[in-house]
């Protein structure tokens, strides 16, 4: 993409002009008073692990998603066959903070895969996030064969009507969704709603029959349970997979929440964007699958030091 295309899409006009504001337009949104719990959090300016801990702290703790027995399945972006710094996929330190607190939270299992675009072997090692998840207790679960995936229905879908779904999406307890915030040259921005494709085996599917509207049916059958999206690097330009590390900028931001309609119309800001203006989020909140009126929401904004 052309640099003066690239300012026209209005992604990542700030980063260019170095005038981005610390919460990327959230500062206007919202001017509700401290609180014990909040809708969503946003947090800016530490590493990845670190403003995970900050922001599940502000939205609950990690014991209100995850109880003690229960599986958790973490399904992070692992598309790429790239090194982390590209940002093609999630920051492998994110994906294992969040692993660490499900265990210390009593997750008797937390299991990690993606359907690959590359190699699904290459992807899980060169992104890091192979080895960050066996570091930290939790197993990693491929998703290359068809023979993962089981047929259900979509009753609400208007598109998307079925698919076929990794089985550890519906075998475990929990479902934490870890996608990394990014330019994609089909939907502009792929974030949370974005990354489910990767929980089904037929993508193709939603390419030929209005993209938009299968991201959004989707989450009819199975929102998350908790989603955390991870900004520490953001991808600006060139994605999915990217180019080079110039694609990229050292954003140190995450935004945490259980509506996913909700944190992707916060990370939208982050690019310049209104949630408006992004097929899938305006159409999930109108089929009334979660809020992208961030004005309506209580949202904690921190800043690490």
């Amino acid at each position: 993409m052309k640099r003066r295309d690239f300012l026209r899409t209005g992604i990542g006009a700030g980063l260019l002009s170095g005038a981005l504001p610390l919460f990327g337009g959230l500062e206007s949104v919202n001017g509700s008073p401290a609180m014990a719990e909040y809708d969503l959090a946003a947090v800016r300016g530490g590493s990845g692990g670190d403003m995970f801990d900050r922001a599940i702290e502000a939205i609950g703790g990690i014991g209100k998603y995850v109880k003690k027995g229960q599986t958790v399945v973490v399904k992070p972006n692992i598309g790429w066959d790239a090194p982390p710094e590209r940002a093609a996929n999630t920051n492998p330190e994110v994906v294992a903070r969040i692993i660490q607190r499900c265990k210390e939270a009593g997750a008797s299992e937390v299991y990690v895969f993606d359907n690959t675009c590359n190699k699904w072997d290459r992807c899980y090692k060169n992104s890091g996030i192979e080895a960050a998840v066996k570091a930290a207790g939790g197993k990693m679960v491929p998703g290359n064969t068809e023979s993962f995936y089981k047929e259900v229905d979509i009753p609400q879908g208007v598109s998307l009507k079925k698919a076929k779904v990794h089985k550890m999406i519906l075998e475990s307890d929990v479902f934490i969704n870890v996608p990394v915030m990014k330019h994609h040259s089909s939907t502009r921005i792929s974030l949370a709603m974005k990354n489910l494709m990767g929980v089904v085996w037929d993508r193709k599917f939603y390419h030929s029959n209005d993209l938009h509207q299968c991201i959004a049916d989707f989450c009819t059958f199975r929102k998350p349970d908790l989603n955390i999206i991870d900004g520490y690097n953001m991808m600006t330009k060139n994605g999915p997979r990217g180019v080079s590390v110039a694609d990229v900028t050292n954003l140190k931001a995450l935004i945490a929440g259980r509506d996913i309609v909700a944190v992707d119309a916060a990370s939208t800001k982050m690019f310049g964007l209104e949630p408006s203006e992004i097929g899938h989020i305006k159409i999930a909140h109108d089929m009334h699958l979660g809020n992208m009126n961030l004005e309506e929401l209580s949202i904690s904004k921190q800043k690490m030091a």
